[in-house]
């Protein structure tokens, strides 16, 4: 048998013991934790909701050392899935701040309902992602000013808020080239092709699937069917483009695993062992990151929350942050729901469930 047929071969094999881990126990990694919390970062403004969080669900370090954030404009209700809807021009969903913790910018009240992908280009415009799909959301509507519903689109912004394109179609779901059903992530490569993970759980038309388009918005190729074979998904809720290969890495997360593949969509490898992954990061120097959880049976709080740190390159574990989190009360909705890293190798985690942003220092 030829390496490469057994390199095919033991990857098929981890995907399928992705399969099995729907009802398996998983887990935590017993590895060292050699970060620390960074107390008080960063500085919220008290006119932005008294300065305290709502659920965070993206984080992105810039080449240039800036930290942008995604949130749900400080909103904690619905629990979970909280709405940007009739928050008001106080709570902007897009904030963006310096290695500090010091907020530079604000913009796009008004664009989003359902506020969940994230991602910065080479050029500094910013991805986004609505999963909405619901006119009317604890009874007020969800509409825009065109009269179609927010949500189920993918949003490029300019670094000072402009919007610069649309990929789907507005208040619109479906599982064709141009439509979306809950679209989760956003990926940019350096020629300007697009990757975007589709099919949050649940959704209407059951997608689960990666599609890739043009730098101009044109369709490209789409890959992935809801189910556990290789190739395929069952939410896939993150999606990164990154590491020396620059490869596409998907948290595959009701599939319990991480998919890894090239840009052209060619399956190359599925790892059960970061959990239940629902955020990756990948650095330039092949460090993996993932906000993951561990359902493990008979476990007092029945599952164990973190972050793990590994290799991009063969999935093998370093280290693991636990979550600071109480989980008892604070278990609706994921933690490290985004992730990020800067060249330093400090940490930046977006919570939905604890409501709030956190930075890691590695201890030297």
């Amino acid at each position: 048998m030829s390496h490469a047929h057994r390199l095919i071969g033991a990857s098929f094999a981890m995907a399928m013991l992705g399969a099995a881990a729907h009802a398996q126990s998983l887990k935590a990694p017993q590895l060292p934790n050699p970060y620390r919390l960074a107390e008080g970062w960063p500085t919220l403004p008290l006119g932005m909701n008294g300065g305290k969080w709502g659920e965070v669900i993206r984080v992105h370090v810039h080449s240039d050392g800036n930290i942008w954030v995604f949130h749900r404009c400080f909103n904690t209700v619905p629990p979970g899935h909280a709405t940007c809807v009739g928050r008001g021009d106080t709570n902007p969903p897009i904030l963006q701040f310096d290695p500090a913790g010091r907020l530079l910018r604000s913009f796009g009240v008004g664009l989003f309902a359902y506020p969940h992908g994230f991602t910065v280009d080479h050029d500094g415009n910013l991805w986004t992602s609505d999963v909405n799909d619901e006119a009317m959301i604890l009874g007020l509507s969800a509409k825009a000013p065109d009269g179609a519903i927010k949500g189920q689109e993918v949003i490029k912004l300019s670094p000072d808020g402009k919007v610069l394109m649309m990929l789907g179609k507005e208040g619109v779901s479906g599982n064709g080239p141009d439509t979306f059903d809950r679209p989760t992530g956003i990926a940019v490569a350096e020629n300007g092709d697009i990757f975007v993970s589709d099919g949050h759980y649940p959704n209407q038309h059951g997608n689960a699937r990666i599609m890739k388009f043009a730098k101009d918005g044109g369709f490209v190729k789409e890959w992935g069917h809801k189910g556990p074979a290789p190739g395929d998904f069952d939410e896939p809720h993150d999606i990164f483009l990154g590491g020396s290969q620059n490869r596409l890495y998907v948290a595959d997360r009701r599939n319990n695993r991480l998919q890894v593949f090239d840009q052209d969509g060619n399956f190359i490898a599925a790892w059960t062992q970061f959990g239940t992954p629902s955020s990756v990061f990948v650095s330039k120097d092949d460090t993996i990151y993932v906000g993951a959880s561990y359902k493990e049976a008979g476990a007092k709080r029945g599952e164990t929350r973190g972050i793990v740190i590994g290799n991009a390159r063969d999935g093998t574990l370093k280290a693991f942050i636990p979550d600071p989190a109480d989980l008892d009360s604070n278990d609706v909705g994921t933690s490290a729901s985004g992730i990020g890293a800067d060249e330093m190798g400090n940490i930046y985690a977006a919570d939905v469930a604890a409501h709030n942003l956190r930075k890691y220092i590695k201890v030297r």
